[in-house]
């Protein structure tokens, strides 16, 4: 017996997984991103086709008035999942732009050191060159 929260489950699990697979086919996802989102997907489908095995997992997870109650705490945990897989991605992406916006201060630093000494010593090579070419023409 198949009832309205299991058509919807199926009806939205095969859309995501179209639309997962659409993503990644024109490359606005990622595919090592794309695999939490996939597995969510198939394991929706998978538990919206086979009512025995939603009601074993039902069972084990404690939902007994409504078993296809446990298909939306299924997709809330994979949901969960792929939250907590994104803030580790961001926290890490976080930490190398911090590394690299301090090496990068740091080269400023040193380019405009070089830059300083660079003209301190032109400066000094241009005066030195102008009091050199003026003493042979004294001299003539």
């Amino acid at each position: 017996m198949i009832d309205r929260a299991m058509i919807f489950g199926l009806i939205a699990s095969v859309a995501a997984l179209v639309f997962i697979i659409e993503l990644v086919r024109q490359r606005k996802l990622r595919e090592d991103y794309s695999l939490l989102w996939l597995a969510t997907g198939i394991i929706l489908l998978i538990l919206s086709l086979s009512r025995p095995l939603l009601d074993q997992i039902a069972a084990m997870l404690g939902v007994i008035t409504y078993p296809p109650a446990a298909l939306f705490l299924v997709a809330i945990i994979f949901m969960l999942l792929i939250l907590l897989h994104f803030s580790i991605v961001v926290t890490k992406l976080s930490r190398e732009n911090k590394t690299i916006a301090q090496e990068m201060a740091i080269l400023r630093w040193e380019l405009l050191q070089t830059q300083k000494a660079l003209e301190t010593s032109a400066g000094q090579d241009t005066s030195g060159d102008d009091q050199h070419q003026q003493q042979p023409r004294a001299e003539e």
